[in-house]
């Protein structure tokens, strides 16, 4: 009977799932990554959305900016 090889060593693997078992944080932040792009991608995306939305209603409520 063949077996096959793991993707990764064994060792790595459990010294992985210490790492992450130990962390007190939420599941979705345990990589060492994870802060970039579930907090801050989000916070930059909401912070531009608003700007934008603040200068068109600033743009409509003083008749500035329109096309011609």
């Amino acid at each position: 009977m063949l077996t096959e090889t793991p993707f990764r060593p064994r060792e790595k693997l459990l010294e992985k799932q210490r790492l992450f078992q130990s962390i007190q944080r939420h599941t979705y932040l345990k990589g060492p990554m994870d802060k970039i792009t579930s907090v801050a991608i989000p916070i930059a995306l909401a912070a531009s959305s608003l700007y934008m939305i603040g200068t068109g209603i600033y743009n409509m409520s003083n008749g500035i900016g329109k096309k011609e």
